[in-house]
């Protein structure tokens, strides 16, 4: 068995950057649990209380349109809720977003001959 790598201390500068990436991580946790759970409500719970949901909602059953219009609705506020807060905290971190593949690709490909039966692939 390998012996475990010392701790670093709290005032140290590893031991520092652990506690920064353990609590963003456990942010990201949080938010993703949030959002898991109001997926879950939105999808389960709706089915499971159709008949306690109803009444009357712009002419439609109100469970009919939840299922129909207002989960998608939901569902789609989910991703946008995640992405912004995503992109804020890799903002606060210091993230940039690579280097798209494409053009770095193209960077550093060399110059094929294309003349060849097939040309354009």
């Amino acid at each position: 068995m390998l012996p475990k790598p010392p701790v670093p201390d709290a005032g140290s500068a590893s031991g520092t950057f652990r506690a920064r990436r353990q609590r963003v991580r456990r942010g990201n946790w949080r938010l993703t649990l949030m959002l898991l759970l109001a997926w879950a409500l939105v999808t389960f719970g709706v089915a499971y209380f159709a008949r306690a949901l109803s009444f009357d909602f712009f002419g439609w059953p109100f469970s009919f349109w939840v299922g129909s219009q207002g989960a998608l609705i939901v569902y789609v506020g989910i991703v946008v809720i995640y992405a912004t807060v995503m992109n804020r905290r890799e903002a606060a971190a210091g993230v940039k977003d690579p280097v798209p593949y494409a053009d770095e690709a193209e960077a550093r490909r060399p110059e094929r001959d294309r003349s060849g039966p097939i040309t354009g692939f």
